[in-house]
């Protein structure tokens, strides 16, 4: 099966998400964080760069949890509704 390129729109989309996920992380050690969410440190430091912008539904629910940030804000984040950040807990 070949994969469709990403489009621009997508790979925006990534960064919102990766820059939601790094607030979130504030202070937070990112091995911590990406260890409590079952996955590695570098497909955390992906995600968060923008560099790995449509990570399966189940990390995110895993980084929502981890993070304390309800999927659907991180839903609202990706499709571009903008929630201020600030709202992140």
């Amino acid at each position: 099966m070949v994969r469709q390129p990403l489009t621009p729109e997508q790979i925006e989309a990534g960064r919102r998400l990766g820059t939601l996920l790094r607030h979130a992380r504030a202070g937070r050690d990112l091995t911590e964080v990406a260890y409590a969410a079952g996955i590695s440190p570098e497909t955390l430091r992906k995600i968060e760069t923008g560099r790995l912008p449509s990570p399966g539904f189940g990390t995110i629910v895993c980084l929502g949890e981890a993070l304390n940030v309800p999927v659907q804000e991180l839903a609202a984040i990706w499709r571009g509704n903008d929630l201020p950040l600030e709202a992140v807990s």
